[in-house]
């Protein structure tokens, strides 16, 4: 085993173990992505001559069994490798003698882990897109199931004015939407290829760029090998930033959902499955799932805020403070792909209780409905509240349902015009689904088979 950076001494083992910290062991999640890079790398490097054919065959060879074993569980990568890059090129070695060692010419860890991670980013938001898609699907079917059942708006918490369950939950799909509309937006900054810009300063060597990212599924390279070094860091709380906006959304939900379960309210019924019980109290279901809902948000806003302390301050070039930015990423992305997910579970098995609903609506809540008709009658408005503030007895025993019918204009309870957001949906995820297609068969070509990045 040896390090690539090794000159011959070694590392003191208490700044080995600070240094590595569990980078060894998130990389682990990286390897197929590491593999399609050095694929990349060396099929460049005998197009330009700078590698032979038999070398690249035998490399091809190598990279292909590490795929293979990193598959089957068997590929390990030790802390002494430090990363999975060296743990690649030290197993490399051992299948196809020195051709192993040719591998890294013409590139740095830093391109390298840059492209790495690059890959595994890009695959990641294609799925989390996805995943965000279906639940934003389950929002609006809900919506479009429960649109006529009348529902207490609430302004301050208090009563205010006649809703639906369907304005509600259409309201939280549209608001996901545009969250998907911002994640589903960063390919354009995930779809330039860093390989071959080194540690951020190229190397005299003719690489073809161009050629390497083409083959990686890119439609262009990071053009400015300082601006490669640059970014790392700058990309993943990009992409955290975007999962934050996801994560607010769904916590809001989640809070609205503990309220309106509440035995008080009733409105809605959580599944039992959903919910946890007490080691005490016979009676009780918690929705423990939806309060970690609210505490995993705040932890996604952590993780941003961490990957942007740790960058905001570093001159260019590499600095060695980006490999703890890897953590952070990886955590943030996994906990919003959970959140995503557990939500859509949630909507998917609510119960809604008509009654329950019906019951909140007290007389108050029709006071606006009140002065517009009188404004209808020819009163003033500023006449019309007053009076309606005054002598609210005077005004009472409205239509629940009657009052959201007769809201029309467009994105109200009686109109909500569930198809633009469906519409606006489709557009998202048949996108999201052509720059996938284009990129698994491009790496899928370059593999000689399909593989798995996430």
């Amino acid at each position: 085993m040896s390090k690539l950076w090794s000159k011959g001494y070694e590392l003191d083992a208490m700044v080995e173990d600070f240094t590595v910290g569990e980078d060894y062991i998130l990389d682990d999640r990286l390897i197929s992505a590491d593999v399609l890079g050095s694929l990349a790398h060396a099929t460049m490097l005998e197009r330009v001559r700078l590698l032979d054919h038999d070398a690249l065959t035998a490399l091809r060879r190598g990279l292909l069994t590490i795929l293979d074993e990193h598959e089957n569980g068997s590929f390990t990568i030790h802390r002494s490798d430090e990363d999975g890059h060296t743990a690649i090129e030290n197993r490399l070695v051992d299948l196809v003698g020195d051709a192993g060692k040719r591998i890294h010419l013409g590139r740095s860890r830093n391109d390298q882990v840059l492209t790495t991670l690059r890959i595994w980013m890009r695959h990641y938001l294609f799925h989390s897109v996805d995943v965000g898609g279906r639940l934003v699907s389950s929002l609006l079917d809900f919506a479009e199931t429960y649109r006529d059942v009348p529902m207490p708006g609430r302004t301050h918490m208090q009563p205010a004015m006649p809703s639906s369950v369907g304005l509600w939950s259409g309201g939280f799909a549209e608001q996901l939407l545009d969250d998907l509309r911002c994640l589903a937006g960063l390919f354009p900054y995930f779809d330039q290829c860093p390989l071959g810009s080194g540690a951020g300063y190229g190397t005299p060597l003719p690489l073809d760029r161009e050629f390497t990212a083409s083959l990686l599924g890119f439609s262009r390279i990071q053009s400015n090998a300082a601006y490669s070094g640059l970014s790392r860091g700058k990309f993943e709380s990009r992409l955290l930033d975007s999962l934050d906006q996801i994560a607010i959304t769904l916590s809001k939900l989640a809070t609205d959902l503990i309220l309106f379960s509440l035995p008080e309210f009733g409105w809605f019924s959580l599944p039992q499955e959903l919910c946890t019980g007490s080691s005490i109290m016979p009676q009780k279901r918690n929705p423990d799932a939806l309060e970690l809902m609210r505490s995993k948000a705040a932890s996604i806003g952590a993780f941003a805020g961490q990957v942007k302390s740790i960058i905001r301050s570093l001159p260019s070039g590499y600095n060695r403070d980006f490999q703890d930015t890897k953590d952070p990423m990886m955590k943030g992305a996994d906990t919003a792909l959970s959140m995503m997910e557990v939500s859509g579970l949630t909507i998917r098995n609510l119960g809604v209780n008509e009654d329950k609903l019906l019951a909140s609506f007290n007389d108050g809540i029709f006071a606006t409905d009140a002065a517009i008709s009188l404004v209808a009658e020819g009163m003033s408005f500023r006449d019309a509240y007053r009076e309606v503030g005054t002598h609210p007895e005077r005004y009472s025993g409205r239509n629940p349902k009657s009052a959201i019918l007769d809201r029309r204009s467009t994105g109200t309870a009686g109109n909500l015009a569930l198809e633009t957001a469906g519409s606006g949906l489709l557009d998202i995820l048949e996108e999201n689904r052509e720059h996938r297609s284009t990129v698994e068969a491009a790496l899928t070509k370059l593999a000689g088979r399909e593989v798995t990045i996430i």
